[in-house]
């Protein structure tokens, strides 16, 4: 086996380029904003203060371009959907900030741009921006998390006086761990079951539905009917004001309704362009996207943060006495400190490649006009992908960062060498925006479903009656640069041949093979559903592990695609190359960890397994002396990375 040699030389700066990608100008312009804009963590204030100190913050980013970048031309900003996500990315050094910005800017401003009218744009957008009106995001309840076709906050329509009466019916229906509201909220776009009244004196249900609702009034005092609690103190992200909002029979004005997808006349009428309640759920929930796109690209700038205090420490810090040398040892020159790092690196680069494809998808399909997706496909695809990359790349960030914190000794425990605080605001990032085990379910039940023209539910029990009803068959499509993926895999080797370790074609469709097995698997299980009296629940529940795995090596093959068409759009050949053997070095940590699945379905051999490892052990060797460049390539902020371990400001102990 020949390990493909490794450049002696590459320019970080061309490779930076190659990863700032189609973006470039907006992160060039986020990093000259920071750098004349001091916005250091509260890390070590009180509860209180820290939430002041992040607000304070909030108000100065709010003058600045950076939050513009998103909102709509005519009410002053750029219309730049996927700017706005890159944008927020970089302001993963400072994760309360950052997740305060997301809930005002991203979740409050979305829902008004996204699900309102021009009424709506024409009062609240600029407010919104210039932080003059600061706002929640009210969707998920105490009992309602995930399932938020089901949430139990109620707005009936009283024809009497043209009036929403909005209502909490019962304590799992409380809206809670919304940010911005224990403190700053003064509105909330709150999401609730929209009933109108019938002839018969009763209402209908017509489905979820966003309303804009005062919470607070201009002292900061909770609105009469709205009650008000906080969330009190967490493991991180405590410049974030989480709270809890309850109604008692709140009336806001007809004009409240967010009515891009449904509107109610002054009589009570209701229309909607889109029908049927489950559709048209959906369709709002589509425009919501951005939200869990923007965490996965942070979750994934917080682990290239990381990385970076973890390598830098790694390459000054000395550990044992070189018997041929006489010096101390780097701690990097260790192979066992390799593999803890190094491969997680390689796959910080796959995702991050991943991610910008994402973002480019999410900007085109708003680009775009309904006509261009009339069966609304693309949107379905986008919003599969996003579930399962959010899934990956935050678990990803848990792993790599604890990784990180024990590759620092001690040193990694100090909070002034941030990766404890890195823990701990990213740790929740696995479970809002959705919990990532139901988001891959999502992901399994779009591979599953044959690309059914419409969904009808998102839960568990929907799935399993789904599968038993209709199933046509598992589909591979390939993701990004088709033809180039097609070429490689035409001409991969067999799998036998000795070169074939680093073969791009025979890496892909090694991983496409997988993926199409363990479909093929999961869907005989799950077809069961349908025969006899098998109930469909059971057989769904009992096949669980079984349809997380297809989620997770669908998107393992999806991010392998991506980093592919990166290296391709690579267009200096060092930095190409470098990116190469960084490609290999994801691929085939990645066999390694499956290699179980790999040996017991015969897709490779026990010799090759052992050379599969020797492959990865030679690849970490021949990037560390690389890997302080490799890193600080990704091009964080310098602001953010203030751990002395990686500035030099004082020598690492630990």
């Amino acid at each position: 086996m020949r390990t493909p040699s490794i450049p002696v030389k590459f320019d970080p700066a061309k490779l930076r380029e190659s990863l700032d990608g189609r973006w470039g100008e907006v992160r060039d312009r986020v990093r000259g904003v920071l750098e004349n804009e001091p916005l250091p963590t509260g890390d070590g204030l009180d509860t209180e203060s820290h939430r002041a100190h992040t607000f304070e913050q909030l108000r100065r980013l709010a003058g600045s371009e950076i939050v513009r970048i998103g909102f709509p031309v005519e009410y002053g900003g750029s219309g730049d959907r996927g700017g706005s996500v890159v944008a927020m990315e970089m302001l993963a050094g400072n994760l309360s900030l950052m997740v305060k910005a997301g809930v005002q800017w991203g979740l409050f401003g979305g829902a008004v741009t996204a699900l309102g009218t021009e009424r709506h744009h024409e009062e609240y957008l600029r407010s919104i921006m210039d932080l003059s009106e600061p706002g929640c995001f009210a969707m998920t309840e105490t009992g309602h998390g995930s399932d938020v076709q089901q949430l139990g906050t109620t707005a009936v329509y009283d024809p009497a006086t043209a009036e929403f009466v909005v209502h909490t019916p019962d304590e799992s229906a409380r809206k809670d761990y919304i940010g911005n509201a224990a403190r700053d909220g003064r509105t909330a776009a709150v999401f609730a079951q929209l009933h109108t009244p019938t002839s018969d004196g009763e209402t209908e249900n017509h489905g979820v539905h966003a309303l804009l609702v005062p919470i607070r009034d201009g002292a900061g005092n909770p609105l009469p009917g709205v009650s008000i609690s906080d969330c009190g103190r967490k493991a991180g992200l405590n410049g974030v004001d989480n709270g809890r909002i309850s109604f008692d029979r709140v009336r806001v004005p007809r004009e409240a309704l967010l009515n891009r997808y449904g509107d109610v006349a002054e009589d009570g009428t209701y229309s909607s362009p889109i029908e049927g309640v489950n559709k048209r759920f959906f369709t709002m929930l589509g425009t919501l996207i951005t939200g869990r796109v923007s965490v996965a690209g942070t979750a994934g700038a917080a682990t290239k943060l990381a990385l970076e205090i973890a390598l830098r420490y790694g390459d000054t810090r000395r550990q044992f006495t070189n018997p041929r040398t006489g010096a101390e040892t780097p701690v990097l020159d260790y192979l066992a400190h390799q593999r803890k790092l190094l491969p997680a690196l390689a796959t910080s680069f796959a995702l991050h490649f991943a991610q910008e494809e994402l973002v480019a998808t999410l900007h085109d399909l708003r680009q775009a006009s309904p006509e261009d997706d009339p069966e609304g496909r693309a949107q379905r695809e986008l919003e599969s992908r996003a579930a399962g990359l959010k899934a990956v790349t935050t678990w990803h960030a848990t792993r790599t960062i604890q990784d990180c914190r024990e590759a620092c000794g001690g040193s990694g425990y100090l909070a002034e060498n941030q990766l404890a605080g890195l823990k701990a605001d990213t740790d929740v990032f696995t479970t809002f925006e959705g919990d990532n085990t139901v988001l891959l379910q999502l992901v399994a039940k779009g591979l599953l479903t044959g690309y059914r023209e419409s969904f009808d539910e998102l839960g568990t029990l929907g799935m399993a009656r789904y599968v038993a009803d209709q199933f046509v068959g598992t589909v591979i499509e390939r993701t990004a640069a088709r033809s180039l993926i097609q070429r490689l895999v035409d001409a991969s080797p067999g799998r036998d041949d000795e070169d074939a370790l680093f073969d791009r074609g025979w890496q892909l469709r090694l991983f496409e093979d997988r993926e199409r097995h363990v479909l093929d698997g999961v869907a005989r299980r799950l077809r069961r559903a349908g025969s006899g009296d098998a109930d469909p629940f059971e057989v769904f529940n009992d096949a669980q592990d079984h349809v997380l795995r297809a989620a997770r090596v669908h998107v393992d093959r999806v991010v392998l695609e991506a980093f592919v068409a990166g290296i391709e759009r690579c267009t200096d050949p060092a930095a190409a190359e470098m990116l190469e053997r960084l490609c290999d070095l994801y691929v085939l940590s990645d066999i390694e960890a499956d290699r179980g699945w790999f040996l017991e379905h015969e897709r490779i051999s026990p010799r090759r397994a052992k050379a599969i490892t020797e492959a990865v052990n030679a690849l970490c060797k021949g990037l560390r002396p690389h890997a302080v460049e490799l890193v600080s390539a990704f091009g964080m902020p310098r602001q953010w990375l203030s751990a002395p371990i990686a500035t030099g400001e004082q020598p690492g102990t630990g």
